[in-house]
């Protein structure tokens, strides 16, 4: 017996929503076994079932994590949230309502995850430090982040697919900023409600707070004490130190710290001095500018080790690593003053726990090394086999480097791929994919971090969706779910259609992805609206505001998982508070969105 390509269709649907719910598969393969059933079944040809992975929805997606990673990286989101904190002072409401705002600011450009990541070791060590908990404070992030995704098209992938299903009905898209007339609304109610019934509904407990790296340079210069006064000098062309053993050598006023060859090793006491060797003297300047001079040695403009205020930087920083069991490491030997790889200056030595100081450390396994260098050249660090890098430098230099480098010209790339959007110059693809390939163009990011940035498992969930959707609308599934609802509901009853896709689209939106939600509700939300005689508009924002109110569980987001941990909330806190927003987010959407598109 064959069955209805309709009703094949909803098996499939029902099959890709019980093992969502079922939360044992990763959901990238749950999208992608989706499309692969979707073919199987002969509901889609090879063509339609893989299509989605190159859908224009899929693309704009990718290139605004590739620009949130910009803004991120270069400091631009921890001058900002620095920048309002700063100023709302120290009261629980005013750093509430201000941090609120900023994440619903900041996830109209780069999604709730980013804004919640990005904000979230900022809002803990705040609220440490003024004597709030941080359970009262986080949740509401997570909340005004999703208020904040109805801001702008560019909030979440859930505006994109509903902006295409208004146009794919001939309709036109919604503009850039039509999401805002219920976003703002939707964000002024999240914020009084955390306000007022928040600390009643939220709890107080110690969480699993995340590492604050915000006074990470003072810090390092107060655990590695060797001091500042030690200087490289270099040995050039004509100097009289020429040919000179190192044990020869007559200081007055310095000590010698140590030589480095040319070639970077340490120079042993044999050693005869020869071109580009360089010296490393500690003492008072002035000496040390005294034997330069007397021996026509290049001096460099200050001491080696910068100032606590000096160590991160726009340009370069500073990283702490240590000497892993194995390592090619163990055995040498370095000092403050020694320049490894051309480019990291080792500032400070520790062994056993202890700083060595201005002298010469044979390296053992666990000895530490203070470095300092530019930011390209720290990152490298990172996947260097012979060290272990103690905290990310990406990690430290979006915490402690607001407006880093190349800040400018990621506000610039946003500011235009913004109004490309907001104007429709281009389609949003385009806008997006052009600005992500000049945040790589113009280093604000490099090809690695770009690749890095992109949420993998979202385009493979929207890949692998997408064609679900398509094949719900194509064989008349569409039709048959939105014929039970209207006959539910009554065609007569806008406001009551309006209800039951919220409903619909929230309840299954606590436990599968709002993305992958909204897919599966945008087709039938549009048949219904059509088959009743409802503007197809207030029928599609109603959708887009119930897919980002993924409120009543921690499973329902990635936003809602991050903060779990920090705010030490458990799976009942997210719905006893959860389930008023919810509850007032219905009222919004039906009170607003009718007024701005007439049913």
């Amino acid at each position: 017996m064959t069955l209805d390509p309709a009703v094949t269709s909803l098996l499939v649907l029902a099959a890709a929503v019980a093992v969502f719910v079922w939360n044992r598969l990763p959901v990238g393969v749950v999208a992608v076994l989706t499309a692969l059933a979707l073919y199987a079944t002969g509901l889609l040809d090879a063509g339609q079932a893989l299509g989605g992975f190159g859908d224009p929805v899929v693309l704009f997606v990718a290139g605004l994590f590739v620009v949130s990673e910009g803004l991120d990286a270069t400091g631009v989101t921890t001058w900002a949230g620095q920048a309002i904190t700063g100023r709302a002072g120290t009261g629980r409401s005013a750093l509430l309502v201000a941090v609120m705002v900023l994440a619903a600011v900041l996830t109209a450009f780069i999604s709730p995850n980013g804004s919640v990541a990005a904000l979230l070791p900022m809002v803990v060590v705040m609220a440490v430090r003024n004597g709030h908990a941080p359970g009262h404070m986080l949740l509401p992030l997570a909340f005004a982040a999703h208020a904040g995704s109805l801001l702008a098209l560019s909030g979440s992938p859930v505006n994109v697919i509903v902006s295409d299903a208004l146009a794919d009905a001939g309709r036109g898209r919604f503009g850039y900023f039509s999401f805002a007339a219920v976003g703002l609304p939707l964000l002024v109610v999240t914020v009084i409600l955390a306000v007022t019934v928040g600390p009643r509904l939220l709890p107080v407990r110690a969480g699993a707070a995340p590492t604050d790296l915000s006074g990470h340079a003072r810090t390092l210069a107060g655990h590695y004490t060797a001091g500042s006064d030690v200087f490289r000098l270099l040995v050039g062309l004509g100097s009289s130190l020429t040919g000179t053993t190192v044990r020869d050598l007559s200081l007055e006023g310095a000590r010698l710290v140590g030589v480095q060859t040319a070639a970077g090793g340490s120079a042993t006491e044999g050693h005869r001095l020869a071109d580009d060797d360089a010296l490393v003297l500690a003492g008072p300047r002035a000496a040390v500018e005294e034997f330069a001079a007397a021996h026509d040695l290049a001096m460099g403009p200050g001491p080696v080790r910068p100032g606590p205020d000096d160590l991160l930087r726009r340009e370069a920083g500073v990283v702490e690593v240590v000497v892993p069991p194995r390592s090619p490491l163990v055995g040498e030997t370095v000092f403050p003053g020694m320049v490894r790889l051309g480019e990291i200056t080792v500032l400070a030595v520790q062994h056993l726990g202890r700083d060595r100081g201005a002298r010469p450390t044979r390296l053992t396994e666990g000895d530490a090394l203070l470095l300092h260098g530019r930011w390209s050249a720290i990152d490298t660090l990172v996947d260097d086999r012979d060290i272990l890098v103690v905290d990310a430098p990406s990690e430290l230099r979006r915490q402690a480097v607001p407006l880093g480098l190349r800040a400018a010209e990621a506000v610039a790339v946003l500011a235009v791929m913004v109004v490309l959007l907001v104007t429709e110059a281009v389609p949003p693809a385009v806008a997006s994919l052009g600005a992500a390939a000049a945040m790589v163009l113009l280093r604000v990011v490099s090809p690695h971090q770009a690749y890095r940035s992109v949420s993998w498992e979202t385009v493979v969930l929207l890949g692998g969706l997408i064609p679900l959707s398509t094949a719900i609308q194509s064989t008349g599934a569409a039709d048959l779910i939105a014929g039970h609802l209207i006959g539910a509901v009554g065609q007569g009853s806008p406001y009551l259609l309006l209800t039951a896709l919220f409903v619909l689209t929230a309840a299954l939106g606590q436990v599968v992805s709002n993305t992958a939600t909204v897919l599966i509700v945008v087709p039938i939300a549009v048949v219904a609206a059509l088959e009743s005689g409802t503007a197809v508009e207030p029928v599609l924002m109603t959708v887009a505001v119930a897919g980002a109110s993924s409120f009543l569980t921690p499973i329902a987001t990635p936003a809602n998982m991050m903060v779990m941990a920090p705010g030490g909330y458990r799976f009942g806190d997210y719905w006893r508070f959860g389930l008023p927003v919810l509850v007032a987010w219905l009222g919004v959407a039906l009170l607003v969105i009718p007024l701005v598109w007439p049913l």
